[in-house]
């Protein structure tokens, strides 16, 4: 839908044409750019955004940040600090037809009046690479000045072309201080707020609410709007407490999209989190997206591959321990399937950490890739022909069950690959254990090592040094 009275932009009337009075939030945009909370980085003295707007140097850009951050306000200022018209679209309603009708709007009244016309696209997002590209020709020959809003991140779901053509400014989450500011205007407005009421904020109230507002000024501005309402039908007094901001807020939900960027964030942030062996934030990530609605099993599966990438051998019961917690919160589903599911956050995050067998992984791929047709050799091969054992496969294999301590030396990767070393493991948790071990199978398999380890033979110990012949226990043995 688009918005077009040019020449009253954000500022509406009190009474709208069906006769209810506008929300709070939209009564108490911001008409300047001393009015604009936040955004200091862009908006400050010396800001480029502050720069272009002041010296009419405006070019088609995005502004990428979380809701109630500014994004529509600061497009309306634009527009009117530059005397622009100001076209305001969603693209949630609009398509390609309503699109090339304001282009051809602006492109009259370029011709008529040499006036510019800013076309402000909310949720740009949502319009597909084709819908993207039909703006392509407008933006380079300047008949719009495009600003595209959205929350997510532009370098995915905006197509190349089309960002090459823009500026893309980060409007970041409001801090606590210009919420503050943001609340005290409104309810000292007389004009486009609360004053006339003569409403005042608890200290607590006015803390809760801002905490509970989480950098956005809609929900904060709405809140206000909905407990000033409680307090006119009611017959109390003119201070707002916790209780009533409490329940204006009612349970507001995280800002957390299952699909969307915060989706990719907050998992990024949990992961990081259990790699780093700090289970406080682990929790906080997992009960934060437990309370935006995320599916758990998407959480545990992140979590099993988590074991083994980053704990691995340092601490073999990690895997089954997150396949566990998998099973069971498949069984009995949330609120009490968060019980295992917290349980396993914490063993993860305080486990000891190795990611050798990832790397060794990596490594045997690419060795792999490299000598993709090494022949096995032959005394590794298996013998199911008569033709097979006579042309040597499997001939001169050492079984180490045969052999003292269940182990023998012998070739096991192919011809030319003999020293190649995938796995090495670290010094902490069971995988030292593992190290020690290794190290002495490696030395006496023919391999450079170093000492024992305690339940492995010291140098010398081993007799399986000697060959041993087939016997007719071999077909176990293939």
């Amino acid at each position: 839908m688009s918005r077009k009275n040019e020449q009253d932009i954000f500022g509406l009337p009190d009474e709208l044409g069906d006769g209810r009075v506008s929300p709070l939030a939209e009564r108490m945009r911001p008409r300047t750019l001393d009015e604009f909370e936040g955004q200091e980085h862009i908006l400050g003295p010396e800001g480029v955004l502050r720069r272009m707007i002041q010296s009419d140097r405006i070019r088609s850009m995005i502004f990428w940040g979380p809701p109630g951050s500014g994004k529509t306000t600061l497009a309306g200022i634009i527009a009117g600090q530059t005397g622009s018209a100001f076209e305001h679209y969603s693209a949630v309603t609009c398509g390609v037809a309503q699109i090339k009708a304001a282009v051809a709007e602006a492109a009259e009244r370029l011709r008529l009046q040499r006036r510019r016309t800013l076309l402000f696209l909310d949720e740009i997002h949502r319009f597909n690479k084709a819908q993207q590209d039909a703006l392509l020709p407008h933006v380079e020959n300047g008949i719009i000045t495009l600003i595209g809003a959205t929350t997510e991140n532009p370098s995915f779901e905006v197509n190349s072309a089309l960002l090459s053509r823009v500026k893309v400014f980060v409007l970041k989450r409001l801090e606590t201080e210009n919420l503050g500011r943001i609340v005290d205007r409104a309810l000292a407005d007389s004009e486009r707020g609360l004053g006339a009421l003569g409403l005042s904020l608890e200290p607590g109230a006015r803390q809760f609410l801002l905490e509970a507002s989480d950098g956005d000024a809609r929900v904060a501005l709405s809140a206000l709007d909905m407990a000033s309402a409680f307090i006119e039908s009611g017959t109390g007094g003119k201070s707002l407490d916790k209780e009533t901001i409490s329940q204006a807020l009612q349970r507001r939900m995280l800002q957390y999209d299952r699909q969307g960027d915060q989706h990719y964030d907050v998992i990024s942030a949990f992961i990081k989190s259990l790699r780093g062996s700090n289970p406080d934030a682990a929790l906080y990530y997992m009960a934060r997206m437990l309370e935006a609605g995320e599916d758990p099993l998407f959480i545990l599966r992140r979590m099993i591959i988590f074991a083994s990438e980053d704990i691995g051998n340092a601490d073999p019961q990690a895997l089954p321990l997150a396949v566990a917690a998998h099973k069971a919160v498949s069984v009995i589903g949330l609120p009490e399937g968060a019980i295992p599911l917290s349980q396993a956050v914490t063993y993860l995050a305080c486990a000891p950490k190795s990611n050798a067998s990832y790397l060794a992984l990596h490594k045997a791929q690419e060795a792999a890739r490299q000598h993709l047709s090494a022949p096995v050799p032959l005394h590794l091969r298996n013998a199911a022909t008569a033709l097979m054992k006579a042309l040597g496969y499997h001939k001169n294999y050492k079984y180490p069950h045969d052999f003292p301590f269940h182990f023998t030396a012998q070739q096991y990767l192919p011809d030319g690959l003999e020293d190649l070393r995938f796995y090495e493991p670290t010094t902490l948790g069971q995988e030292k254990e593992i190290a020690r071990r290794l190290d002495w199978y490696r030395r006496h398999g023919g391999a450079p090592g170093g000492a024992g380890a305690p339940g492995v033979p010291a140098a010398g110990e081993n007799a399986g040094d000697t060959d041993k012949s087939e016997d007719s226990s071999e077909e176990t043995r293939q």
